[in-house]
């Protein structure tokens, strides 16, 4: 039987938590004397304290070190996890291309499309649609990479309703066409982390 707590836990929705990596890293850097890790997932964190080895405050500016931002209001903390699901349907999921990303996102958070969008846009500075379009190009960057599919299994998997879609959309994005990316890929993919506003967008020539 697990020993309960002797302190209250805590729990943070976190900002730019958005890979693996981010929760390996914080499960490593949170495992000190004076801190147990309740639960840990993408955008959330559960942790209690002993205060008289460490405080909620040296926590904060830990995390702040490392780039992630605790999120407080409301409103950015469904911002976060609207960024969170885009990221786990384009990039963590087999992708259905028969769902749309609009659909996905009024089932996941029983909400209207127009409302998420206009959020979205309210506190990042960019649209949702474009968002979402940053990742799947990402994504479609990734699998010609890996040489594994073709050109028709990608647009059918990641939603595109045809190649020359796909491509069109992809030049627009990257500056180069697909045929080009696949004979000499580019040493610059972007980590999901960087794509979008506070990082590093894809080069959009639109």
């Amino acid at each position: 039987m697990k020993k309960k707590t002797a302190h209250p836990a805590r729990t943070f929705h976190v900002k730019n938590m958005t890979c693996s990596c981010c929760i390996h890293l914080l499960r490593k850097e949170l495992s000190v004397d004076g801190v147990e890790i309740h639960d840990i997932r993408l955008g959330t964190l559960q942790l209690s304290i002993d205060p008289k080895k460490i405080t909620w405050k040296k926590i904060e500016t830990m995390l702040e070190g490392y780039g992630f931002e605790i999120l407080r209001d409301k409103e950015k903390m469904l911002v976060e996890q609207i960024k969170q699901a885009v990221i786990e349907l384009v990039h963590h999921s087999t992708y259905n291309a028969m769902v749309r990303n609009s659909d996905y996102l009024v089932e996941r958070f029983g909400m209207s499309y127009p409302y998420i969008s206009s959020l979205f846009s309210k506190h990042e500075g960019t649209t949702l649609e474009k968002f979402t379009i940053l990742h799947k190009i990402e994504k479609v960057r990734e699998l010609i990479e890996y040489g594994e599919l073709t050109l028709s299994e990608i647009a059918y998997m990641m939603g595109y309703s045809s190649v020359q879609y796909l491509s069109t959309q992809f030049k627009s994005i990257t500056g180069i066409s697909v045929t080009e990316y696949r004979v000499t890929p580019a040493n610059s993919r972007s980590g999901i982390d960087k794509l979008g506003p506070g990082g590093l967008f894809l080069q959009d020539r639109r």
